[in-house]
């Protein structure tokens, strides 16, 4: 249940990081302590939720499932919650992290701005894609 409640607390920091960065880039403001704060409790929640999803993982019966059977035998709703839903959601965190190493090399705070819109936006549109809203809602 705790990656569920998580998920929760995630998207709602990860959807408030997105809005930040973008009002940021449009308003030309300065990069302040509280956007780059703001960017990394974002990035440390996604980690966080990674490991309590890969500990939710291989101990859930969708893996059990794919090892079984294999990935062609498997139903839609078995490859979402075994195959897409996790590998969409690394690649996500992938794309926070690279977002985040990526803002500290910029001079410019716009610059700074539009690295983390566009890395933690995307990851944004990838979450959204593969969450499991039958089971979440």
């Amino acid at each position: 249940m705790i990656h569920s409640y998580w998920a929760y607390l995630v998207l709602a920091v990860l959807i408030l990081a997105v809005i930040n960065t973008i009002t940021g880039v449009t308003s030309k403001r300065e990069f302040k302590d509280k956007d780059l704060r703001l960017s990394l409790f974002t990035l440390i929640f996604v980690h966080i939720q990674l490991l309590i999803g890969l500990g939710v993982y291989f101990s859930s019966n969708a893996y059990k499932v794919l090892k079984t059977l294999g990935i062609k035998n498997i139903d839609a709703q078995t490859r979402l919650l075994a195959v897409e839903h996790p590998f969409v959601m690394i690649l996500a965190v992938v794309l926070i992290t690279m977002g985040w190493s990526k803002h500290k090399k910029k001079e410019s705070d716009t610059a700074k701005f539009k690295t983390i819109a566009i890395f933690y936006g995307l990851a944004l549109v990838l979450v959204l894609s593969r969450i499991p809203w039958s089971n979440w809602i």
